[in-house]
């Protein structure tokens, strides 16, 4: 019961409010029977990991495989199994007649990653009695699970009404399972002090998530479409500062991202993409410069030991504050009717980045790449605030 209750309590906690948040409840046999095959699936998952690590000699930890065994076997083996072997849980509730609200998805996809986190958890906190840093990998993995199987549940919640997933559904599950396997990496395959780094991913997925969710209960709610708003709108020429702040709906979102009649400004994009490595650079700076004062010495961070993770954080912090500046300062200059430029220009600063630290510091890479979404998504959400009143 050592091992057993801190990995099913919490589960079970968490389904209870996932189905709670349901307005048309599920039949609780075919929730119940989704989270059973998820926990199944998993001791079989489990069981073809054990084996394959067995005949490889690769494993989830970099000091066993080294970093490109470690993320081989996470990429070509682990991840993928995993969120399969979710939404094979989920396709008989899928199938189904009761799957008939677009918000069945996260209900069921929820239920099949929480019966797979339950096994998981127990089996690692039975295999690693000893140790408090087991039992915080347990609670951060859990509701990972959960968001990773929401991405794909959103788009079969799409797909309710053929029951035939659309086009949307490959690419979710493909962004579910990248997501997996970073988060993994980090849990599991580093030390310690790599659980500080998936604290604001953890985050950002549940946003994303509540985001995916507040979108399909709309589908339910409004199933007649909503005239979009224009540029030139009263409503959206309207200045107020709930406008300006309220969390777009993915609709809008989509709309505001989509080419208009006018061509894409090439020279805003170019533009754009030195203003936020700019933006980066004097994020970075300040962050030092603070370290400095307050007297920190980077040179003792270790991701073996929690407790040197705060030197890098404050930098990470820095480094991601840039983001939301750039943005807001390119869509204000900028003046243009979507935000598509400002997005391009920040995923071109992105990739960028990217490229230089595969080449500098390959180990920096995954890092990168674990928040290089979260760091797109804040240059949106400033971009989102300083697009043009009109």
């Amino acid at each position: 019961m050592r091992w057993f209750l801190p990995a099913i309590v919490p589960a079970a906690l968490l389904a209870l409010l996932v189905y709670k948040s349901d307005k048309n409840r599920e039949p609780p046999w075919l929730v119940v029977f989704t989270f059973v095959s998820g926990s199944v699936l998993a001791l079989g998952s489990m069981f073809i990991e054990h084996r394959a690590a067995s005949w490889t000699g690769l494993s989830l930890r970099t000091s066993v495989a080294g970093e490109a065994g470690a993320l081989i076997y996470l990429f070509a083996l682990v991840a993928p199994l995993r969120e399969a072997s979710k939404v094979a849980a989920v396709w008989p509730a899928f199938r189904s007649r009761h799957f008939d609200e677009p918000y069945d998805g996260v209900v069921y996809a929820s239920a099949a990653a929480l019966g797979f986190a339950t096994v998981e958890n127990a089996t690692m906190l039975r295999d690693n009695p000893v140790g408090t840093i087991w039992l915080a990998r347990a609670i951060v993995a859990l509701p990972a699970h959960v968001f990773f199987a929401c991405l794909w549940g959103y788009a079969l919640g799409r797909a309710k009404q053929p029951k035939v997933p659309g086009a949307i559904f490959p690419m979710a599950w493909i962004a579910a399972t990248f997501a997996h396997g970073l988060y993994t990496h980090f849990v599991y395959g580093r030390g310690p002090g790599a659980l500080v780094a998936v604290l604001p991913l953890l985050a950002a997925m549940g946003g994303v998530v509540w985001v995916a969710g507040r979108d399909l209960r709309a589908r339910g709610d409004r199933p007649s479409r909503e005239p979009s708003l224009t540029w030139g709108d009263d409503r959206m020429s309207r200045p107020s500062f709930s406008r300006m702040t309220a969390p777009p709906s993915l609709r809008t979102v989509r709309e505001a991202l989509r080419r208009t009649e006018n061509p894409v400004m090439v020279r805003w994009i170019v533009f754009g993409a030195m203003v936020t490595i700019g933006a980066m650079v004097a994020g970075l700076g300040l962050s030092v410069a603070l370290g400095f004062w307050a007297r920190i010495d980077f040179s003792l961070v270790d991701e073996h030991d929690v407790t040197t993770t705060a030197p890098l954080a404050i930098l990470a912090a820095g480094l991601l504050a840039g983001f939301p500046v750039s943005g807001f300062l390119v869509a204000r200059a900028s003046r243009l009717p979507t935000l598509l430029e400002p997005a391009l220009a920040t995923a071109f600063a992105i990739i960028l980045t990217l490229v230089v630290l595969g080449f500098a510091a390959p180990i920096a890479l995954v890092f990168a790449l674990a928040f290089s979404p979260i760091a797109f998504g804040l240059a949106c959400a400033g971009a989102w605030i300083g697009r043009p009143l009109r």
